[in-house]
Parts: structure tokens; C-alpha cells; sequence
């Protein structure tokens, strides 16, 4: 753990408002020279704070115009492996993200398709054969607002 000063949190807020910035950039921005922007980022990243940079990409102009989000419980968690769950839903293209969740459902999926038509072919040919799948819960994403989170 290493203490952030306001010019470390100014430049992850930077950074997680565009990561494709260069350090000069970013070094003029915050009144930074640019190999002092890079030892900071470099700092940043030893410390585990930065953990890579990330491309977003824009699922509806890919043609996938629906996102879902599944909440999955097992039949009978003693029964199933939990591994063979992950590792056979993150085999499946469509789904983004997997979390292993408490609560109501065990797991929760972020899924893409091109239409409401092709969510439902993934979710029974694909979702529903997964090992140990039970019940489910589809929430259809309407719009999504990105947020870059607290940095205290």
C-alpha cells in the first residue's frame, strides 16, 4: 500500500478516463514533466494499483445490440464442481464477464447477442446444457452509464 497524494489520484482519474494518453499528454495536463508522469505511473503500477490498460470496446457497433445480465444457480452446489461451471461458461464467446456472486444466484453473467432472438438461442443451447445450470434470471441492460469508481 503506498500513500496517493492529489496529483497520483488526479492522474488515475486521467488514465481511467483514457488510458490511450501518453505521458507527455498527461504530464502537461496535471504540471508534470514527462519522465515525472512516467515514474508515477510506473510507481502506480508496482504498487498494483495500475494493473494494465484496457481497450473498451463498442459491443452495439460490433452488432451486438443486446446485453443481459444472468444470474445462474446451480442444481446442487455439493454435486457440481464449480470449476467445470467457469471454465464451461468462459468458453462461451458471448459471455463477458463471469462472477462468482453470494446472494440469490451463485453466478453472475454478462452476456452479448445480436437480438432478443439470439439471446435466447445462447441461453438454451449454450447457457442452459452448462454443468450444473438451474434456474436463471435475465435482466435486459436498457443503457449504461461508465463510471471510473472512488478514488479516495
Amino acid at each position: 500500500m503506498i500513500d496517493l497524494d492529489e496529483i497520483d489520484r488526479d492522474l488515475l482519474r486521467e488514465l481511467s478516463r483514457d488510458a490511450t494518453q501518453n505521458a507527455g499528454a498527461l504530464g502537461r495536463r496535471l504540471g508534470l514533466s514527462q519522465p515525472a508522469t512516467w515514474r508515477r505511473i510506473r510507481r502506480l503500477e508496482t504498487a498494483g494499483i495500475l494493473r494494465g490498460r484496457r481497450l473498451h470496446l463498442d459491443a452495439e457497433a460490433l452488432g451486438f445490440g443486446v446485453t443481459v445480465f444472468l444470474g445462474v444457480k446451480l442444481v446442487t452446489k455439493g454435486q457440481v464442481d464449480l470449476g467445470d461451471f467457469e471454465r464451461a461458461v468462459s468458453a462461451i464467446p458471448e459471455v463477458q464477464t463471469v462472477e462468482h456472486v453470494l446472494g440469490l444466484y451463485d453466478y453472475r453473467l454478462r452476456v452479448v447477442a445480436r437480438d432478443i432472438p439470439d439471446f435466447e438461442r445462447i441461453l438454451r443451447r449454450r447457457i442452459m446444457t452448462l454443468p450444473g445450470a438451474g434456474a436463471v434470471e435475465a435482466n435486459v441492460l436498457l443503457n449504461e452509464e461508465r463510471r471510473p469508481g472512488p478514488i479516495g
